[in-house]
């Protein structure tokens, strides 16, 4: 039942976090910013609605969860070479009884509030490290335009839209890497 349940967690990682690669830098938050720099990250993370953008985009990531998470471990498991049919049947009854539990875990994590706080303090560093005041003030002019504005209203959608097809490249490719995976 752990393995189910690992799966389950395995494959909403997949499905509903980008792949972001990490680098070798210390946490953005324990670096020093100018607070110059910080007033124009936060001022541009404002025009962007940034917080709100991120929480319609929780939003449809906790929505997409249940059938992303299922398909990822459905395939997990009708994709094991050493299952019988038996097997298979019985974990696939694991992963559907395991499901709703493990989705409400991961929307605990989606939903908390502090997560987007969080986040922004993440961004501050990661934007002044990336622009300069005067850059990132006139973004912040362009996201009060109209195009600018449609573009931020349209984020949350494209965003989703996006998973949706970077799941549809990827999976094939990650259920293929598990097979290979678990015939070794």
């Amino acid at each position: 039942m752990k393995k189910i349940i690992a799966a389950l967690f395995f494959s909403a990682a997949f499905a509903a976090v980008p792949a972001f690669a990490q680098t070798a830098t210390a946490p953005a938050a324990a670096q020093a910013v100018d607070p110059a720099a910080t007033a124009a990250v936060r001022e541009l993370l404002d025009s962007m609605n940034y917080r709100s953008v991120m929480q319609q985009t929780m939003q449809q990531m906790v929505a997409a969860l249940p059938a992303q998470m299922k398909a990822g471990a459905e395939a997990a498991i009708r994709n094991n070479p050493k299952f019988t049919e038996e097997e298979r049947t019985r974990k696939l009854a694991e992963m559907e009884a395991n499901l709703p539990k493990v989705t409400k875990a991961m929307a605990g994590i989606f939903n908390d509030p502090a997560l987007i706080d969080e986040m922004i303090a993440e961004m501050i560093p990661l934007y002044a490290r990336h622009f300069t005041p005067a850059e990132m003030r006139e973004m912040a002019a362009f996201y009060k335009t109209p195009v600018g504005a449609k573009g931020l209203r349209l984020m949350p959608q494209l965003m989703g839209e996006g998973m949706q097809i970077g799941q549809k490249i990827i999976m094939p490719r990650m259920n293929k890497l598990m097979q290979e995976l678990q015939q070794k």
